[in-house]
């Protein structure tokens, strides 16, 4: 049984694929597949890991005969065609897991980063222009006692919270189509409306799934009711700012600044957000710790031999309406 890997990953996540003698690895390293070349690689696969920038889409499915599970290297799962899977009984599996510190730590790490100006400082320095020390220059807020606002009130966003809450003391709002009544309780955070945490938050963060509702919801009209003060944060999915409307608003000090860690067309970054010095960007990398990368690796293997050789559904299913229903694709 032949199982494609799309790019390198932790060596982990090989050894237990080794340990089965029966499945047989491509194992691809370096540049991303083109389209073309994701789709003759696909052709006789039982199972797929693919990451972020592989779009396993309907026309993918459509070659891949043999496709039994896509296990994806990631959480989000935005980029396959989940509903062409399911119609085809494929399983579709992610990776929770250890990301969610990595990806809280690097939001608490951008805020702090981009509001005590660190980017600016460095290259300041590089530059050979710290001849003295000026009262004036690289002044930024305190965070000690802000309001965050958290859009999307999951296992990160609520770890986020609660790192931003016993640790600067600041004040938790949340906008979540669902209450988190423990977490409320625990932080002390309160769920309010999507216009009032903007008009309220000195801190806002991303943290929901990209969709047809969450796409471009933080639009002009959204940064026409944040504070002059406010930074956003945004390690979820580019494609939920609408980054014409955010390159405006920074340009006129609609609000004071962002850090990106995703773009709305990865890798590609908005040329007007390059030139701003208000602005903090990061390749995509919020869950680049050893611990969680490695835990990754291990979890897609996982997810892959629960398919092919366990013949179980994955442990990470994401579609888990295929468990209401025999799946003759792993008979």
């Amino acid at each position: 049984m032949k199982v494609l890997i799309t790019r390198e990953i932790p060596q982990a996540g090989i050894n237990l694929l080794t340990e089965h003698k029966n499945l047989e690895l491509d194992y691809r390293k370096g540049a991303p597949l083109s389209p073309a070349e994701l789709k003759k690689a696909i052709k006789d696969a039982d199972a797929i890991i693919p990451v972020i920038p592989d779009q396993i889409n309907k026309s993918v499915f459509e070659v891949a005969k043999n496709l039994k599970v896509v296990a994806t290297y990631s959480v989000g799962y935005d980029n396959i065609d989940l509903d062409e899977a399911t119609k085809k009984n494929i399983y579709v599996a992610n990776t929770p897991g250890d990301l969610t510190e990595a990806v809280a730590e690097h939001a608490l790490s951008m805020m702090l980063g981009l509001g005590r100006r660190l980017a600016e400082a460095d290259k300041f320095c590089r530059d050979g222009k710290y001849k003295y020390w000026d009262p004036m220059t690289f002044i930024g807020p305190k965070f000690m006692g802000k309001t965050l606002g958290i859009i999307g009130f999951g296992r990160i966003g609520q770890f986020f919270s609660r790192m931003a809450k016993h640790g600067l003391n600041m004040k938790i709002l949340y906008y979540d189509i669902a209450p988190h009544p423990e977490a409320e309780n625990l932080l002390d955070a309160e769920k309010v409306s999507l216009d009032y945490l903007l008009q309220n938050s000195d801190v806002i963060s991303l943290h929901v799934n990209l969709s047809e509702e969450t796409k471009h919801m933080i639009d002009s009209a959204q940064f026409e009711l944040m504070k002059p003060g406010a930074i956003l944060i945004n390690t979820a999915r580019g494609p939920v700012i609408d980054e014409n409307a955010l390159a405006l608003a920074l340009k006129e000090n609609y609000i004071a600044g962002a850090a990106l860690d995703v773009f709305e067309e990865e890798p590609k970054i908005h040329p007007d957000l390059l030139k701003l010095n208000n602005v903090l960007l990061t390749p995509h990398i919020a869950s680049a710790t050893w611990e969680a990368r490695i835990q990754m690796a291990r979890m897609a293997a996982e997810n892959v031999i629960d398919v092919l050789i366990n013949k179980n559904p994955p442990k990470y299913l994401v579609n888990k309406e295929l468990l209401k229903d025999s799946v003759s694709s792993i008979a």
